[in-house]
């Protein structure tokens, strides 16, 4: 039996779907028996993956992604696929056709995006581990509004085969868990070289983390305080901070003035990539069949309208505009200029310090319909887009709460580094007040 569903009704704290994978060789390996949601956009052979999307309803791939392969054959019991922003662009997992996932720590609010159903499986108990993906944030966005640890790799760490691509050069899976030492143990299966992944680094990940973090250089942008970062935010992370500087690390103060330009750089490269990706999905060759007695062009309008949503159109419509004749030089050339200078500043900031340390997000999650125009919405990922513009690792790990809401340190490390961004969140785990 490769697989059955598991119904939920609508008011479920969490509604993060799942479907039950049979795993013959669950009980033996690194993971054997443990429990492990797969985000839906991560194909899984026999299952139905749809990136909850109406588009792709009943879509079932014919094979497993890598990171699939490599955690059946160490043993884990994979319980499902969990809900998320639709192809992953949203900052909440309201983007989904499933409907929303709720934040387990007040089903009042989001629990961040777009990988909101893997954050509230385990927050809510339901799974001790899971994989995510991240694009602009969406791994640590929710670990950090749900109060658990999520990472995204350095760019290449990872396989992306598999993944249903949403933006190429940004996007990574990534491991999220309760603990420090959980994230660990799944980034050690499902790291290392595929080469059926044309951007995948020969580099595995053998490693146990290390809470000595004396004489480590751990720097704080002032940029990662500034505008739109709720001051109680700022409060809880300064704390933070503060236990890494009593665990040994030294705190310096820097500057990061490319982040004027990220949001920017980031949006218009996302969505100009998002326009590529997406362009397959026109009911001949993915999707609902396509109406024949209409002219491509009238049904290949119709199928999208109906099959995407309004987020995932919008963002089509943005990248195809930014990359159009005429207007691609003042865009997409611009954003890829501004994206070199994130890389110049994290390049020149690793050369002064070993980490950067601040919030991953500016406030705490916010209730359900609370943003409701895309701007305020967009501003939400102003912390965590820099890293996914230049590929490197960065985790959130839960720090503190404010008004009872969890809030996420982030620690970003230079390029090939995440042992040592482990090593940092963990000695924060182990330093921190229960």
């Amino acid at each position: 039996m490769p697989g059955r569903s598991i119904e939920f009704h609508p008011d479920d704290r969490f509604f993060a779907f799942l479907r039950i994978i049979h795993n013959p060789q669950c009980g033996e390996g690194k993971l054997a028996g443990i429990p492990v949601a797969i985000k839906d956009n991560i194909s899984t052979e026999g299952i139905e993956t749809t990136c909850a999307s109406r588009i792709l309803a009943g879509y079932v791939p014919p094979y497993d992604a890598t990171v699939v392969e490599r955690i059946r054959r160490e043993g884990a019991a994979i319980v499902g696929k969990t809900n998320m922003d639709e192809f992953g662009m949203g900052t909440t997992t309201e983007n989904s056709a499933f409907g929303p996932t709720r934040n387990p720590a007040d089903p009042s609010r989001v629990p961040g995006g777009s990988s909101g159903g893997s954050a509230a499986a385990i927050a809510g108990g339901l799974v001790p581990m899971a994989l995510g993906t991240d694009t602009g944030g969406s791994i640590r966005c929710p670990a950090a509004f749900c109060g658990i640890v999520g990472l995204k790799p350095t760019y290449g760490r990872v396989s992306r085969y598999g993944l249903i691509a949403y933006a190429n050069s940004l996007e990574q899976i990534g491991p999220m868990a309760g603990t420090v030492t959980d994230v660990n143990r799944l980034m050690g299966v499902i790291a290392g070289y595929d080469p059926r992944d044309s951007t995948s680094l020969d580099m595995p990940f053998r490693h146990e983390p290390d809470p000595d973090i004396r004489g480590v250089k751990i720097g704080v942008p002032e940029e990662f305080f500034g505008e739109g970062v709720d001051p109680r935010v700022a409060s809880v992370v300064w704390d933070g901070i503060s236990v890494l500087e009593k665990k040994g690390a030294e705190i310096i103060t820097c500057r990061m003035p490319s982040m004027a330009c990220a949001l920017a750089a980031y949006y218009v490269t996302c969505t100009s990539e998002a326009s590529s990706n997406l362009a397959r999905f026109d009911g001949v060759r993915y999707g609902p069949a396509a109406d024949s007695k209409k002219t491509w062009h009238e049904s290949f309008q119709e199928r999208r309208r109906e099959g995407f949503g309004e987020e995932v159109r919008r963002r089509i419509m943005l990248g195809t505009f930014a990359l159009s004749s005429g207007y691609y030089g003042k865009y997409y050339a611009k954003a890829q200029a501004a994206r070199n200078n994130v890389r110049a500043d994290f390049a020149r900031l690793f050369r002064e310090v070993d980490a950067l340390a601040g919030p991953t997000m500016p406030t705490v999650a916010f209730r359900f319909g609370e943003k409701s125009d895309p701007l305020s919405m967009y501003l939400s990922d102003i912390l965590t887009v820099p890293a996914n513009l230049a590929g490197v690792p960065a985790i959130s790990v839960p720090c503190g709460k404010v008004e009872n809401l969890p809030v996420g340190l982030q620690i970003t490390g230079c390029w090939m580094e995440d042992e040592r961004v482990i090593d940092i969140a963990y000695a924060f785990e182990q330093g921190r007040s229960p």
